[in-house]
């Protein structure tokens, strides 16, 4: 494809109303990708998203970019992504004739078959939340997802995998050219000035089963009653109302109220103020492929505890920039946690290997370039 025209691209994703309160790891990449692809000259970048609050389409420009908001009318986000939320995107994507799309998470779904040069950011296994969810009949429901995921991951010709862990999983149904990219974080986690003056473990994830809050908890008391001053502060709304409950319960139970705070959700800004005071970041979920949240915090040169399994390995370099770990031994977690408080050099040393890696793999900018090459790719393939 040779031409001097900016590409018009149509990112298709859920982007949030207001870009500093993201909700969930994809519009947290959504705006840190679009943010930075909108910098690159030769891209001419919109953003095509569904939302709930809007009756009739709304648009407005964002540091650049176009965005689109579309209305949704469907709760339920299987009907959304294959029915009626799909017929809207397609409409719309036909009035905006794009000349390349890239569509993040369901959306995938709802551009499959469309004959656009396109490619598809995989973010997670929806049929592994759903098993892990504990909520209305899970495994009925997660081998429907199952199913349906599988049949859109064969349809993409392209597909940016943002971890090994995802390649390995996609590559096994579908014959897509799979592109490696990281998932983009913001760039002002790379200038945080930590000023941890005490033990704080702090972990950003929804309290959920999936996230296994409780083993985290159950770690922090055995280290209180081992003898140790720390401080476990947990950001993130409770998307299991039940394990939320049994949470609470159990910090009141346990006597931790002075030292785990339940802070709900906090914007990106709040992040970036608890990572300053931050000495450990940790996150032990059972199912994760590239958490954003491991990512800012090896941004911000902070060492992090996380689990030996899933995508998280391919994250963390276990004993350098901080410790994999069995998220259902609660003494293992403990025990690596404790090993950093009392090892100034061992946690030094771990800030160093965080913070380098981040730059090397996370920054918006590393990952826009990527990006925009990956396109590029594409239409001339397709030219």
């Amino acid at each position: 494809m040779i031409t001097n025209k900016p590409i018009k691209l149509a990112i298709v994703t859920q982007f949030p109303t207001d870009p500093e309160y993201p909700y969930g790891g994809v519009e947290a990449v959504s705006v840190n990708l679009v943010k930075s692809l909108s910098e690159i000259n030769q891209l001419d970048v919109h953003v095509v998203t569904l939302d709930r609050d809007v009756t009739s389409p709304k648009h407005y420009e964002w540091l650049g970019s176009k965005i689109h908001r579309l209305p949704r009318t469907a709760k339920n986000e299987l009907i959304n992504a294959l029915f009626s939320g799909r017929d809207t995107i397609r409409s719309y994507l036909s009035d905006l004739n794009p000349d390349i799309i890239h569509a993040h998470d369901t959306y995938g779904l709802m551009v499959s078959k469309l004959d656009y040069p396109r490619v598809f950011t995989v973010h997670g296994f929806i049929h592994g939340d759903t098993l892990l969810s504990q909520k209305n009949l899970p495994w009925i429901r997660s081998k429907i997802w199952k199913q349906i995921e599988h049949q859109g991951w064969s349809d993409q010709p392209h597909i940016i995998s943002i971890s090994p862990y995802v390649r390995e999983k996609v590559s096994q149904v579908s014959k897509s050219v799979i592109h490696d990219i990281d998932n983009p974080i913001s760039s002002r986690f790379f200038s945080i000035e930590n000023t941890a003056n005490k033990n704080i473990i702090f972990s950003a994830a929804v309290i959920s089963p999936r996230k296994n809050t409780l083993n985290l908890i159950y770690a922090i008391e055995r280290l209180i009653s081992d003898g140790h001053d720390v401080e476990l502060r947990l950001a993130g709304s409770v998307s299991n109302h039940e394990y939320g409950e049994i949470v609470t319960k159990t910090i009141k139970e346990e006597n931790l109220e002075g030292n785990v705070k339940l802070l709900g959700r906090i914007n990106s800004k709040e992040i970036q103020d608890e990572l300053s005071q931050a000495t450990i970041f940790a996150l032990v979920s059972l199912e994760e492929n590239s958490p954003m949240g491991i990512e800012e915090a090896m941004a911000a040169g902070i060492p992090v505890i996380t689990s030996n399994m899933c995508g998280m390995p391919y994250m963390v370099k276990d004993g350098e920039s901080g410790f994999l770990v069995n998220p259902h031994d609660v003494s293992d977690i403990a025990r690596r946690i404790k090993q950093i408080i009392i090892d100034t050099k061992l946690m030094n040393s771990m800030r160093d290997t965080s913070r380098s890696i981040a730059l090397e793999r996370f920054h918006p900018d590393v990952v826009a370039k990527k990006t925009y090459r990956v396109y590029k790719d594409i239409l001339n393939h397709n030219s």
